[in-house]
């Protein structure tokens, strides 16, 4: 997975590429990611890369030219680029688009608003994915890319020490994830399902696809619409339903 995220405040991004399982891939070579100080290509002795907007109004907005110059700088050497504009306004993003993004064979690059947004010219000159983390506002598009960044680099093969750990997590396959335990198995008078302590793999492989429906119909009833039910999923969602999920 290859990619570049031009933002005002790398040491923000620096900070979590540099930790756990991100920070492992990088080490591994299995991500290329590299962080772009936006104001590495402003203009002035100060590099300015931000400006009041026209109009009138609060805040501040980032001036095209730096974004631009930061994209032609990375098209001169690669010019297969997927630019993706953190937006409050784009797509909601979803793990099939964490799984699209992961398959991609182009360069993804993040660029990250901040303050009062990014000069309309940048979507209108570069035409990029407007993707959003949320019905909700960031001071900037840093945490937002990062969870994009982290959702995706889960799926590269080897960034996670076992792949089945992500083809098994919530929304992967439409349905919420089943309950973990570990040890000890008693706590507080909470103690491990049974089977899961039983060896047998054919039982916990069925209690835990009953426990994902029953997450599933409790939590997001609504994910059941898209996922791909067998007649067993439908006869024990019934049973839920019947009994009151309980």
């Amino acid at each position: 997975m290859r990619c570049d995220v031009i933002t005002l405040f790398p040491e923000m991004v620096e900070a979590v590429l540099d930790a756990s399982i991100l920070k492992r891939g990088r080490a591994k070579g299995l991500l290329d990611i590299r962080v772009i100080n936006l104001r590495d290509y402003a203009d002035g002795r100060h590099k300015v890369a931000d400006d009041s907007p026209y109009g009138g109004g609060a805040g501040m907005v980032l001036k095209p030219e730096p974004v631009f110059r930061a994209v032609d700088a990375l098209r001169a050497s690669d010019e297969k680029l997927r630019i993706v504009l953190m937006s409050p306004q784009g797509r909601k993003f979803t793990q099939a688009m964490a799984q699209d993004f992961a398959e991609d064979s182009r360069r993804l690059v993040f660029l990250c608003g901040h303050y009062e947004g990014i000069d309309e010219r940048v979507r209108l000159g570069l035409q990029p994915d407007e993707v959003s983390v949320g019905d909700f506002v960031l001071t900037g598009g840093e945490l937002a890319a990062l969870v994009i960044l982290d959702a995706t680099a889960r799926l590269i093969p080897g960034v996670l020490g076992d792949l089945q750990s992500a083809q098994a997590d919530s929304f992967s396959g439409s349905l919420l994830e089943y309950p973990h335990y570990t040890r000890p198995p008693e706590f507080r008078g909470m103690e491990v399902p049974e089977v899961l302590l039983s060896g047998n793999h054919q039982a916990i492989e069925a209690w835990r696809r009953a426990e994902a429906l029953r997450n599933t119909l409790l939590k997001r009833p609504d994910l059941l619409e898209q996922a791909q039910l067998t007649q067993d999923d439908q006869r024990i969602l019934s049973e839920f339903s019947r009994r009151g999920t309980t």
